[in-house]
């Protein structure tokens, strides 16, 4: 199969080292024998959905964010629209609160979001760093990250994490976190989460393929990169809930 996928403002919203989420997408969609192609959208460009079956952005600077925001929003009806078809939609890190109604900054300034949902978030003075334990709403695998926000989201119904049993979540310390719902997905969890945890990817990429009515082929658990990948969520796994029983 062929696959295009849209990388928005990557020059702005990978702080973390967000990039690697694509690259690790393409890697096992390339070993399936698929092509992709990565298309990215900066300041200078006018985002092109056609065609696109996975729309990402990752984390900024709480300034990049609002700068991004502002610019995304003229582009938000056709945005819509290619969600509202077969694009598949993963926002990472403080990425995920621009899909919300609106995004109050920590002067108390409200910057209208993209309206993919109606959750709001509002800054605080408050800022978490913390690595993180997840259960997904979707998948039967603990999620492992980090986050670094300095915000609340309210009015999610339908969370990406059931709960944490590490971390801050939407609203509260061990609370449910992210948001998903139809072709959306996104997680205030930042960095390469699909690069950390093996079962998030592969979730992604059998919504890919569901997306082109088929199924996502058996994988093979022996390819080299896959053994070193779940190793190291593995020992991740291990060394947080160490830390967690302590």
């Amino acid at each position: 199969m062929n696959w295009t996928i849209l990388h928005l403002y990557p020059e702005l919203m990978s702080l973390y080292g967000e990039y690697a989420n694509l690259s690790v997408l393409r890697r096992l969609l390339e070993e399936l024998g698929d092509t992709v192609t990565v298309k990215t959208a900066t300041f200078e460009d006018t985002p092109d959905f056609a065609g696109v079956d996975l729309i990402y952005m990752g984390a900024g600077t709480e300034r990049s964010q609002k700068a991004v925001l502002t610019d995304l929003e003229r582009y938000a009806k056709e945005l819509k629209q290619a969600v509202a078809g077969r694009a598949l939609l993963l926002f990472t890190g403080n990425a995920m609160e621009t899909l919300g109604a609106s995004v109050t900054d920590a002067a108390g300034k409200v910057w209208p979001g993209l309206h993919l949902a109606d959750f709001t978030t509002v800054e605080t003075d408050r800022r978490t760093p913390q690595d993180v334990i997840a259960a997904s709403t979707l998948w039967e695998a603990p999620t492992v990250g980090f986050m670094n926000k300095c915000s609340v989201t309210s009015g999610i119904e339908t969370p990406l994490f059931s709960a944490l049993s590490m971390g801050f979540g939407n609203e509260a310390e061990g609370g449910s976190e992210g948001y998903a719902a139809g072709n959306v997905l996104a997680t205030h969890i930042t960095g390469p989460v699909l690069v950390k945890n093996p079962a998030f990817l592969q979730y992604v990429a059998a919504r890919l393929y569901e997306s082109r009515g088929a199924e996502l082929p058996v994988l093979s658990e022996d390819a080299p990169w896959r053994v070193h990948a779940r190793r190291a969520y593995e020992v991740t796994c291990a060394e947080l809930s160490d830390r967690l029983g302590k």
